[in-house]
């Protein structure tokens, strides 16, 4: 039992054995910072979310949430955990695709990895134009951490990433650049900087900015370093290991402000607004590319590789 948010540990021999469940429940809440909004997303009672996060706490011997009356929060230990669990449920849901994938044959399905928003923008309209052309072939989408992805290309697990930027992991795969998305900054809608119809790097000095971990923070986190170059002219950054929707309700409880890329938009929040992002040249932007293996013969990636050069053709080389 929880006692003074510690943990009251059972005999060896009476620990309770931990599930796909215990995972899955305690990654939900930690990405929702709620058990409520997290029980909602998995159509299970809050009651049953609740009661299953305390047992893998008391299976595992850690407090893996401090609650209070606004939600949940991970703790030290608590993230530590929650990173292994989402490891897992990754390599699992990877195990998923392969077995998939080999009892279905590569030929009639495609398998998309990418970082980004798919409520709008280009990745979405590539999607749509592809399952109109090519009603046959299965198409599978996976979003995870970059590192996740490009291990689980180079496994051949998935066909194709869709990434912003580049990676040191990724330099042995085929590259084709696509597009290039523009950088927003996202405030509350009574924020002063909410009144600028045009924010400048220079005028979030003053500000808290929060980004997700996971991409693309970081390359909006080394593009903002690349801007302001001082130190002393740099807002305060700080980094949360939580999805990008987490960000946006941080942001309407006027914890900080954001920066987003425009495909983001499409997924709003009530309170916020969005906001261009300049430098004394224009407006700053993200590039995208395609990633796969050279030694991939799927019919599908060949399909779909010809499609984007369709759509975005480019005078860009390819890799």
């Amino acid at each position: 039992m929880l006692v003074s948010g510690s943990l009251k540990l059972p005999a060896p021999n009476r620990l309770l054995s931990v599930d796909l469940r215990h995972l899955r429940f305690a990654v939900a809440a930690a990405d929702y910072g709620s058990f409520r909004k997290a029980a909602e997303s998995l159509a299970v009672r809050q009651s049953t979310l609740s009661r299953t996060v305390c047992q893998f706490e008391l299976s595992i011997g850690v407090t893996l949430f401090e609650r209070s009356s606004g939600g949940v929060r991970s703790t030290p230990a608590g993230r530590q955990i929650l990173r292994m669990a989402r490891t897992i449920l990754e390599e699992l849901d990877a195990l998923l695709a392969t077995a998939k994938s080999t009892r279905n044959g590569e030929s009639g399905r495609l398998a998309i990895g990418f970082c980004t928003s798919l409520t709008t923008g280009n990745l979405r309209a590539s999607l749509l134009d592809f399952r109109q052309r090519f009603p046959q072939i299965e198409l599978a989408t996976v979003e995870r951490r970059r590192t996740r992805l490009a291990t689980a290309l180079r496994n051949s697990v998935l066909d194709v990433l869709i990434l912003t930027g580049g990676s040191t992991s990724l330099q042995d795969s085929k590259t084709k650049f696509l597009w290039s998305e523009r950088v927003l900054v996202v405030l509350p809608e009574d924020h002063p900087l909410s009144a600028q119809q045009v924010v400048y790097w220079t005028d979030l000095r003053d500000e808290t900015i929060i980004l997700s971990e996971y991409d693309p923070g970081r390359e909006i986190e080394d593009l903002l370093v690349s801007k302001l170059m001082s130190p002393d002219d740099r807002p305060r950054i700080e980094r949360h290991d939580i999805s990008r929707g987490v960000v946006k309700s941080l942001v309407t409880m006027k914890v900080g402000i954001s920066l987003v890329l425009e495909s983001d938009i499409g997924a709003n929040f009530s309170g916020l607004v969005y906001r261009e992002l300049r430098d004394g040249t224009g407006p700053s932007r993200l590039d995208y590319s395609a990633y796969w293996q050279s030694d991939n013969e799927n019919p599908a990636l060949n399909a779909f590789l010809k499609m984007l050069s369709e759509r975005y053709p480019s005078p860009r080389l390819e890799g």
